[in-house]
């Protein structure tokens, strides 16, 4: 497996195994390939162990057109009853046959290609036939064979044991995870993707000065517009602060569009800095989320 892809890297006949930490964290990687599957005319099918009506607003919350995409079916977000489930019973070959069913049918329906996204939670549930997991991994393996189509399945790495990731690994051709600047008990910075910019949870204050301006930086590098999302961020310095708030005025100086989320109290900071009603730059407060 290619440990360094990003989700945005996948391509046709890619089986890809996402891991991740924390819902928003699966929630950021699934609507980025979601939404470069609708860019690309793409049929795009979602089964999430979340409620369908959740995993939609879930993906419109990230700017994703999903509605209409749906209505045109272009779109679908189901669950995994039907599908990779019969009541509490698992079995790898009908597993397998719908995703089979998937990809003749989007021939049918015209489309030059196919994009399955797969939360693989129904897996830590009480479910039968479970020991047949890695075979259902092999039956994607085969059918994406030679096809249009691609397959991320996404395993919660906190949840599943080692065991069990280990015995799947070998099927997937690439390994995706967010791109993280900086991870320990108290902080997390890392890539977001959808919308793009980078996201802050926990703590920040000068120790981790310099990942937060390499994740910066890398923001601004990158086209169109940019999101610092620090709406799971509870303390933030005044020399972060101030850092962030020289990347947004860089980026809105260059035309490039800055939208800062965050919450009330971390607001106001940024706010005595002069951001707020500034020209290319957008403060939100998670309460007007």
């Amino acid at each position: 497996m290619d440990a360094s892809a990003q989700v945005t890297e996948l391509s046709a006949d890619d089986h890809a195994c996402l891991t991740f930490g924390e819902a928003e964290e699966l929630f950021d990687l699934t609507a980025a390939f979601v939404r470069d599957g609708l860019a690309a005319g793409l049929k795009v099918v979602w089964v999430s162990d979340a409620a369908p009506a959740q995993a939609i607003a879930e993906l419109g919350r990230r700017g994703i057109a999903v509605r209409p995409a749906m209505e045109a079916g272009q779109m679908a977000a189901a669950g995994c009853e039907g599908r990779l489930l019969s009541g509490q019973e698992f079995s790898a070959d009908a597993a397998v046959g719908w995703l089979s069913g998937e990809l003749a049918s989007s021939r049918e329906q015209g489309f030059p290609g196919l994009r399955v996204a797969v939360d693989m939670s129904w897996a830590l549930r009480p479910v039968t036939g479970i020991e047949e997991l890695p075979r259902f991994e092999e039956g994607i393996a085969a059918a994406l064979s030679g096809s249009t189509a691609s397959v991320l399945c996404q395993y919660d790495r906190d949840r599943f044991d080692p065991v069990t990731l280990a015995s799947v690994a070998g099927f997937h051709t690439r390994s995706v995870a967010a791109a993280t600047y900086h991870a320990d008990a108290l902080l997390r910075i890392c890539r977001q993707y959808a919308p793009p910019g980078i996201r802050l949870a926990g703590e920040l204050d000068y120790q981790a000065a310099d990942p937060l301006a390499l994740a910066l930086a890398e923001a601004v590098r990158l086209d169109g517009d940019i999101t610092v999302n620090m709406t799971a961020l509870a303390f933030i310095d005044a020399r972060c602060t101030l850092m962030v708030a020289d990347a947004a005025r860089t980026a809105a100086s260059a035309e490039r569009p800055v939208t800062l989320h965050c919450p009330p109290e971390i607001g106001k900071g940024f706010v005595r800095l002069g951001l707020d009603g500034l020209p290319g730059i957008r403060l939100v407060t998670a309460n007007a989320r």
